[in-house]
């Protein structure tokens, strides 16, 4: 009996640890520079991205173009275009989280070899 009541207390516990590890990796922060090295594998997945707002089109083809700099990266990898149904202001500090998206071509000249789409943008107070 007590070797079972001390499995069972096992178990309990590494189940209350499973939400705890899945919420620590659903918030990671993945960094401009890394996103755009790595963009292959990270395509079709979810990430965490802050940074500044340095350009903003908003109400291009239904959807909000957000750049976003987080002071990583050279000049062909600092910047990351997020796209929203949400904006944000050139200069706030902001969380995004979007899906990876390589090679999007919209057509009419519109081709983006990186783009973070449908993304959710937190503004950081």
């Amino acid at each position: 009996m007590k070797l079972q009541s001390i499995v069972l207390a096992g178990i309990l516990g590494v189940a209350a640890l499973v939400p705890f590890i899945a919420s620590t990796a659903a918030d990671k922060v993945t960094s401009v520079a890394d996103v755009n090295k790595n963009k292959a594998s990270l395509a079709g997945k979810t990430i965490n991205v802050e940074g500044k707002v340095v350009k903003v089109n908003n109400g291009i083809m239904g959807r909000n173009f957000v750049h976003v700099q987080d002071g990583t990266g050279d000049a062909t990898s600092n910047n990351l275009i997020v796209t929203s149904k949400q904006s944000a202001n050139v200069g706030e500090q902001v969380k995004v989280s979007g899906v990876v998206v390589v090679n999007r071509d919209f057509g009419a000249g519109y081709m983006y070899p990186l783009l973070l789409e449908e993304a959710n943008i937190t503004v950081k107070q």
